[in-house]
């Protein structure tokens, strides 16, 4: 017959099996279950790198109009964006810093789209139909035909005046003036292929527009109030309502069992 002691420690033993048992299999689904999510990462890597790879193809001419093309190739593959980004984000003193560039930049970009004719400060031919009269007096240089050779003295001019607008931020002002001469030209470059009037239109109105909606996003990255979204601030930690406390690592006797057991064998037997 049975010690009740035998009996109680091989019951032990049992219940101490089942555990290890238990323990095992969960490793084992744990590891599946990282392959698996391994194995799905690296798939969607791929899948991105495809889909990039398609969309650099596809998005060499995506809009039906060639005005707005030539406006995406000059805000994707120039620095106007990285320089209005820079000038922007770097008056932080005032944010009438910030209005005064902001106010600047796009009165400059609106004025260097104005038609060729006036950028050029090209004008209608006149025609002279008068007829010139000569006639000779003691002080020639008083007749209204008599063209001085001589140089006057001319007024010298502030660029930087002459850029501003009044009531703005001079600071805010002077950044913009130093910035948009460093991307006036790649403007004009893609402005200057466009013929078509429709073209040029869009190309200019979208360029507005989307300048002033950079700024936007600007302004809002430099916002230090910009509030948390709920969700994030009540998200706590998921847990497994599921799990089960036993398939914790036990004490170090059962992990000494473990070792001189042949696992594989006891769960062909057991299950």
């Amino acid at each position: 017959m049975i010690d009740r002691k035998e009996f109680t420690e091989e019951l032990q033993l049992r219940e101490t099996v089942r555990k290890a048992i238990k323990i095992i299999k969960n490793n084992r689904l744990r590891n599946r279950l990282t392959e698996g999510r391994n194995e799905s990462r690296l798939r969607e890597v791929i899948k991105s790198l495809l889909s990039e790879g398609q969309s650099a193809v596809a998005s060499v001419a995506k809009h039906r109009n060639t005005g707005i093309n030539a406006l995406e190739d000059l805000l994707k593959n120039s620095n106007v964006l990285f320089v209005l980004e820079t000038g922007y984000k770097s008056l932080t003193t005032d944010e009438a810093q910030r209005v005064s560039y902001r106010a600047h930049i796009l009165a400059a970009v609106k004025k260097a789209l104005a038609p060729e004719e006036s950028r050029k400060g090209a004008g209608e031919d006149v025609e002279i139909t008068e007829a010139i009269g000569i006639e000779i007096s003691d002080k020639p240089e008083d007749d209204p035909d008599f063209i001085d050779i001589e140089d006057e003295k001319e007024v010298e001019v502030d660029e930087k005046d002459e850029f501003g607008l009044d009531g703005e931020d001079l600071t805010g002002r002077n950044r913009a003036f130093t910035d948009f001469g460093n991307i006036e030209k790649d403007i004009l470059t893609a402005y200057d292929d466009l013929d078509n009037p429709e073209d040029i239109r869009l190309f200019e109105e979208y360029l507005i527009k989307n300048l002033a909606l950079y700024f936007d996003k600007y302004e809002t990255e430099l916002d230090p109030n910009v509030e948390e979204p709920s969700e994030a601030a009540e998200a706590t930690a998921d847990l497994d309502d599921g799990a089960d406390v036993d398939t914790e690592a036990p004490a170090f006797e059962l992990e000494e069992v473990v070792s001189h057991l042949d696992i594989d064998d006891i769960i062909k037997n057991l299950l």
